[in-house]
C-alpha cells in the first residue's frame, strides 16, 4: 500500500507550523513516514519542540474549583443586577428635559452616577435628618470635619455631580477632569470660608472649631497660603482665582468663551433662541457645529471655494455663468452665501426721474420713489435648523449605504437646497429613489430632488424652511439687477434658491401664462407685476388693459394713467377687448410695413430721432407707439363665456404681437385643458407655476411634474422661454398699503386718457341687419326664456313660445348673431352665453338696435 500513504504525508507537511507537535507524537504516522523522506521537518524541529513545550502545561492546568466558579458567578450576577439599575435610572435623567438623546452602551457611565446618587442619599440622611447611631455619627464628623460648615451642601454637591454624569457623561469630559474641576472649586470655597470665620486652630481631641470654618482641607489650605504669603487679601484674591479656575474646568469653558456663555445663557431666560444674535444674523462663524461626514472618496484636500453667481437679469436663465468648484473635504459642508453686490441698499433710494408726455408737452410725469416700498426680511444664509437638516441628511445615507454625503447648502426665503455629491460609481437613482424616506427623515412632504442642479455635478434636495423670510418688491426694485435694466417692461419676479434677485423682462418673454391653485401667490404675483411697471414705466412708455372678471382684484389700479380702458369685469366685454387688440395689433403692422421695420422699438427710435415722415399729403402725425400689456387675471371665466372668441384672439395675439410691442399675461386657478387649450400652450412660450393641487395640472402648465410639490405662499416654479428646466423663485410681496401709495402718486399727476372703442362690439360698428322685422316681441321672449333655464334648444322655443319649426329655427339664428347662444353642435343643445344678471343690458342693446 505504498501509493496511499503519499497523500497523508503530504497533509503531514501541510500544517507544518500549527499542529507539527500533536502529529509527531502518533506511532502510526512514525511508521508511514520514514525518516529520509522528510528533510523539510528535520529543519523546522527546533520550533516544533518549542511548540510542544507550550500545550504540554495546558493539558495538565486544572481548572478553577467549584467555590472559585460559585463566587464568580454571583459576583457577576451582582455586576449586571448593578449596570441594570445604572441603566435604568441614567435613562430616566437624560429624559428629564434632555435634549443630548439616546448614548451608545459603551459611552454610558451610570454605574459611577449612581454610585454618587446613593452617597449623597446617605450623607443626607445623616447630615440632614440627623439619623442615630455609631454609623451616622461617624459620616456626620467625617463630612464636618472636612468641610465644616460647608458639610450642609454636601448632599446637594454630590446630587448635582450624579444627576451631570448620568444626564450625559460624554459631554461632562473624562473624570480626571470633573475631579480637577471640583477639587479646585473646593479648595477654594472652603479656604475662603476659613479665612472668613477667622482661622480657627484645631485643638488636640476636639474638631469642634474646624467643624464651625472651613474644616481640614480648609485649615489646610488657608494655612499654607498664610504662612507663605501673610498677607489674607492676597490670599483670598488666590483663593478666588482658583474656585473660578475650577468652575470654568467643570463647565469646559474657555476664558475667551466667557462673554458668549453668559449671551447664551440670557438667551435662554428670555426665551430667546441662542443660535441668533440681537440683529437677527447668525452667531455660527465656523463650521465646527456642523455634523462631520465619513470621508468616502478620496479627493485633494483643497478648500472649497465658491463664487456666488450673479442675480437673473434676463428671462433665459440657462446662460447664467457658474462658478468653478474646486474639490473639498469631505468632513466639511459648506454654506453658500450670497455676494455682496446681491443685497439691497437699505437706504438708498432711487433718482427720480422725469418723462415728457408725449400727448401733453406742457406737463411733466415723475416716477414714484423707491421709498414707497418697504424693505423686507434680512436673509439669513445658516441656520440651526438648515444644519440639522444636514446631519438628518447624512444619517438616511448612512443606513441606506450610498456612497454620497451632503457637500454643503444654499438657503433660500422659502426652501433650502442641500447638494449631494455621489462616489464613483453610484447610480444617481439610488438617491432620487430615497424622496419617500428623506420626506419621512426630515418631517416634510415637500421635498424636491433636483438630479441633477443645473450647472453642478451634484444632486439637490429642496426642503423648505421651517422660518421662512418675507421678500419685498421693494428689496428686488432696489437691487442692482433691476437697476442696471432701464427697460420698462422689467418686473421683479422675487428671490431663487440661492437668495439671488430675480428680474424678468416682460418684453423678452414674450407673453407668460401663470397658474395656480387658491392661495398659492397667483394674485400677489400679479400685484407685484403691475406695481412694478408703474414704478419704473411712464404712461407714454406702456399701457395696460385690466380684465378682471371677479371684481375685486385689480379694483386699486382703478384710475392710473397707464389704463387706456377702465378695468374690464364683464367677461363679454373681455373678449371684445381682446379683438380691439387684435386690431391695434394689425393696424401696427400696417406702420411697420409700410416704413420698412421689423420691431416696434426700432420703430419707435427712429419716431424720436426725426428719420421717419409721413407720406406727402398725409396729416398723420407720427408718435411712439408705448408696449401695450394685456392682464387677464381669470381666464377660466373668459373661456366660459366666449370660448371660441377668446381663444381665437389670445392664439392671434400671441402668435403676432410680439414684434408690435403688445404682450398677453394670462393667470388662471384652474389650469384644466378646457381652459388652458393646446393652441394656448403652444403660443405662450413661458410659463410660472405656483402651488397646483394635483400632478395632472403640473402637467398641464409646465409640461412636467414639480408644482404639485411647492409649498405655496408665492413658492414657484418659472419657466422661461428658451429655459430647459424650470428655477423655483420666492414670489415678491406688496402690501396694500404700499400700492395705494404707488397709486396715489400716479394719479395725483396725471388722469388717464380712454379709448372709447375698446369695449364697443364690432357688430354696433358695422350697419345692422333686418333680420329681427316685426318678431322683436317675440325675440326677446326667447331670450328671456333661453338666458333664465340657461338651455338654448330649438324644440324648447317650439314648445314654449308655439312657433312653428322654421320660425324656432330662425330665432335660434337670431341669438346666435346676437351672441345670446353659441354655434349649433348637431343633436345637442346650444351653450347659452349670457348669464342671468346681464339679461337686463342684453335686452335693452337689442331693443336700442331695433330703434
Amino acid at each position: 500500500m505504498p501509493t496511499r500513504t503519499s497523500p497523508a504525508g503530504s497533509r503531514s507537511r501541510t500544517p507544518a507550523k500549527g499542529a507539527t507537535a500533536t502529529r509527531t507524537q502518533s506511532p502510526g504516522q512514525s511508521r508511514r513516514k520514514p525518516a529520509p523522506k522528510k528533510p523539510a521537518p528535520k529543519k523546522s524541529a527546533p520550533k516544533r519542540s518549542a511548540a510542544a513545550k507550550r500545550p504540554a502545561p495546558r493539558a495538565v492546568r486544572s481548572g478553577p474549583s467549584p467555590v472559585t466558579r460559585l463566587l464568580g458567578a454571583v459576583l457577576t450576577a451582582l455586576g449586571r443586577v448593578w449596570l441594570g439599575v445604572a441603566g435604568l435610572v441614567g435613562t430616566g435623567v437624560r429624559r428629564v428635559g434632555s435634549s443630548a438623546g439616546e448614548l451608545e452602551p459603551e459611552q454610558r457611565r451610570d454605574g459611577a452616577g449612581l454610585f454618587l446618587l446613593g452617597i449623597a442619599v446617605v450623607v443626607a440622611a445623616c447630615v440632614w435628618w440627623q439619623i442615630p447611631g455609631g454609623f451616622g455619627n461617624a459620616v456626620r464628623a467625617m463630612v464636618a470635619g472636612t468641610v465644616g460648615l460647608v458639610a450642609w451642601f454636601v448632599p446637594l454637591l454630590l446630587a448635582f455631580i450624579a444627576f451631570r454624569n448620568l444626564r450625559d457623561p460624554e459631554r461632562n469630559g473624562p473624570a480626571g477632569r470633573q475631579l480637577v474641576g471640583w477639587g479646585a472649586l473646593g479648595f477654594g470655597v472652603l479656604g475662603i470660608v476659613q479665612i472668613a470665620n477667622g482661622s480657627p486652630k484645631p485643638e488636640l481631641g476636639n474638631t469642634k472649631p474646624l467643624q464651625e470654618a472651613g474644616g481640614a482641607v480648609g485649615f489646610v489650605v488657608a494655612k499654607l497660603l498664610t504662612d507663605l504669603l501673610g498677607n489674607d487679601a492676597v490670599v483670598v484674591s488666590l483663593l478666588t482665582l482658583l474656585a473660578l479656575f475650577g468652575l470654568l474646568v467643570v463647565t469646559a469653558t474657555p476664558v475667551h468663551q466667557v462673554p458668549a456663555r453668559f449671551r447664551e445663557a440670557r438667551d435662554r431666560l428670555s426665551g430667546r433662541a441662542p443660535f441668533d444674535d440681537e440683529d437677527g444674523e447668525e452667531g455660527v462663524e465656523d463650521t465646527a457645529a456642523l455634523p462631520r461626514q465619513r470621508q468616502r472618496r478620496k479627493k485633494a484636500d483643497e478648500p472649497f471655494d465658491v463664487e456666488d453667481d450673479p442675480a437673473y437679469d434676463t428671462p433665459v436663465l440657462e446662460d447664467r455663468e457658474v462658478a468653478k468648484r474646486a474639490r473639498k473635504k469631505p468632513e466639511q459642508v459648506v454654506v453658500h452665501e450670497p455676494a455682496a453686490d446681491l443685497e439691497p441698499p437699505p437706504h438708498d433710494p432711487l433718482p427720480a426721474r422725469a418723462e415728457q408726455l408725449m400727448l401733453s408737452g406742457d406737463i411733466t410725469y415723475s416716477l414714484p420713489g423707491s421709498d414707497a416700498l418697504k424693505p423686507g426680511s434680512a436673509h439669513k444664509p445658516r441656520t440651526k435648523a438648515s444644519d440639522d437638516v444636514v446631519e438628518r441628511l447624512t444619517t438616511v445615507l448612512e443606513e441606506f449605504a450610498i456612497d454620497a454625503q451632503v457637500t454643503g447648502y444654499t438657503r433660500g426665503p422659502t426652501v433650502t437646497r442641500y447638494e449631494v455629491e455621489l462616489g464613483p460609481a453610484v447610480k444617481v437613482e439610488r438617491v432620487t429613489q430615497l424622496s419617500k424616506n428623506i420626506a419621512y427623515a426630515v418631517a416634510s412632504a415637500d421635498v424636491r430632488i433636483l438630479s441633477p442642479i443645473p450647472g453642478k455635478s451634484a444632486i439637490g434636495i429642496e426642503i423648505p424652511n421651517s422660518d421662512k423670510e418675507i421678500v419685498s418688491l421693494g428689496d428686488v426694485l432696489r437691487s442692482n439687477t433691476a437697476r442696471n435694466d432701464h427697460h420698462p417692461m422689467v418686473v421683479g419676479l422675487g428671490k431663487d434658491v440661492e437668495g439671488g434677485f430675480v428680474c424678468a423682462n416682460l418684453a423678452k418673454m414674450p407673453h407668460l401664462l401663470v397658474a395656480g391653485a387658491t392661495g398659492s401667490g397667483k394674485s400677489s404675483f400679479i400685484n407685484s407685476m403691475i406695481t412694478s411697471i408703474l414704478m419704473r414705466s411712464t404712461p407714454d412708455e406702456v399701457r395696460m388693459i385690466m380684465v378682471d372678471p371677479k371684481r375685486v382684484e385689480l379694483n386699486a389700479y382703478e384710475g392710473v394713467p397707464h389704463l387706456i380702458t377702465p378695468i374690464i369685469t364683464n367677461p363679454k366685454k373681455a373678449a371684445e377687448a381682446l379683438q380691439w387688440v387684435v386690431r391695434e395689433m394689425d393696424m401696427r403692422y400696417d406702420d411697420l410695413a409700410a416704413f420698412g421695420f421689423r420691431h416696434i422699438d426700432d420703430f419707435n427710435k427712429a419716431v424720436k430721432a426725426g428719420k421717419v415722415t409721413p407720406p406727402p399729403g398725409s396729416e398723420r402725425k407720427l408718435a411712439p407707439y408705448p408696449y401695450l400689456l394685456v392682464i387677464v387675471d381669470e381666464l377660466a371665466d373668459l373661456m366660459m363665456v366666449a370660448p371660441r372668441d377668446v381663444e381665437d384672439s389670445v392664439v392671434r395675439i400671441t402668435q403676432l404681437a410680439r414684434a408690435a410691442g403688445i404682450h398677453l399675461v394670462l393667470a388662471t386657478q384652474r389650469p384644466s385643458v378646457d381652459v388652458v387649450t393646446g393652441l394656448i400652450k403652444a403660443n405662450v412660450p413661458s410659463r410660472l407655476a405656483f402651488a397646483t393641487s394635483s400632478l395632472g395640472d403640473s402637467r398641464v402648465i409646465l409640461d412636467q411634474p414639480g408644482a404639485e410639490k411647492l409649498v405655496g405662499q408665492g413658492d414657484g416654479l418659472f419657466l422661461p422661454m428658451g429655459a430647459s428646466k424650470p428655477v423655483r423663485v420666492q414670489g415678491s410681496w406688496v402690501t396694500e398699503n404700499e400700492i395705494q401709495t404707488v397709486v396715489t402718486h400716479c394719479t395725483d399727476q396725471l388722469k388717464p386718457t380712454y379709448r372709447e372703442d375698446v369695449t364697443v362690439p364690432q357688430q354696433s360698428k358695422r350697419d345692422l341687419d333686418d333680420d329681427i322685422g316685426d318678431d322683436l316681441e317675440l325675440v326677446v321672449q326667447a331670450i328671456e326664456l333661453v338666458v333664465s333655464t340657461q338651455f338654448g334648444s330649438t324644440s324648447m322655443l317650439q314648445r314654449k313660445l308655439r312657433v312653428g319649426f322654421a320660425k324656432a329655427g330662425r330665432l335660434m339664428d337670431i341669438l346666435e348673431s346676437r351672441g345670446v347662444v353659441g354655434p349649433s353642435e348637431g343633436s345637442k343643445a346650444r351653450d347659452v352665453l349670457i348669464k342671468p344678471d346681464d339679461l337686463d343690458a342684453v335686452i335693452a342693446t337689442l331693443q336700442g338696435e331695433a330703434e
